[in-house]
């Protein structure tokens, strides 16, 4: 596929009038399960450290957690799969943070299963904590994903929405590692 059609998939999907709102088209099921959703498990939390060698609990700036995700899609004929993403957030503000606010980045994937990436894109979420609030929980809808298909016989079993926290390098084998840092107090 091309990356022109494969950039397609992030384009907003065009709304055409209809003259009545029980088409035929709109009483029609999906001939097949929409795309799995999945996050990535290297990249489902993020640990900010102030210092970048102190693993010390006292020494986390910032902590994120992508907490649930959902993905509902709609496909008739060989038309392209019209999918929406809803992705559940989590940050948090450690003792060593310097500032009241950050922004944090997750990325949403379109995969075909178990193989390709199709089309990646990254959003931005700016997060206050305000007052006392160290934790901070936010849902993020992302309108439409269009996922192109070659026919009507391709089913969205065919395809995988990846979702997962943008991380550094370090931030990413840190996950790896299998290191846990437990925070009772964000609750």
């Amino acid at each position: 596929m091309n990356k022109a059609l494969a950039f397609a998939l992030f384009a907003a999907a065009a709304v055409s009038a209809c003259s009545s709102t029980k088409s035929k088209e709109a009483r029609q099921k999906n001939p097949a399960p929409c795309p799995n959703i999945i996050v990535l498990q290297d990249a489902a939390r993020l640990v900010e450290f102030a210092d970048g060698e102190d693993r010390d609990i006292r020494n986390v700036a910032y902590s994120a957690e992508i907490q649930n995700v959902s993905l509902q899609c709609r496909y008739v004929g060989a038309r392209p799969i019209d999918a929406s993403v809803r992705v559940a957030l989590a940050f948090g503000e450690g003792p060593a943070a310097t500032e009241r606010q950050k922004t944090f980045g997750y990325f949403v994937a379109v995969t075909r299963k178990d193989t390709e990436v199709i089309a990646k894109e990254e959003f931005f979420v700016p997060i206050k904590f305000e007052g006392s609030r160290k934790v901070r929980q936010v849902e993020e809808k992302i309108g439409t994903i269009v996922i192109p298909r070659a026919g009507e016989n391709v089913a969205g079993t065919n395809f995988e929405v990846v979702v997962g926290l943008v991380l550094t390098p370090e931030q990413a084998i840190y996950n790896r590692s299998g290191a846990s840092l437990k925070f009772p107090e964000l609750k």
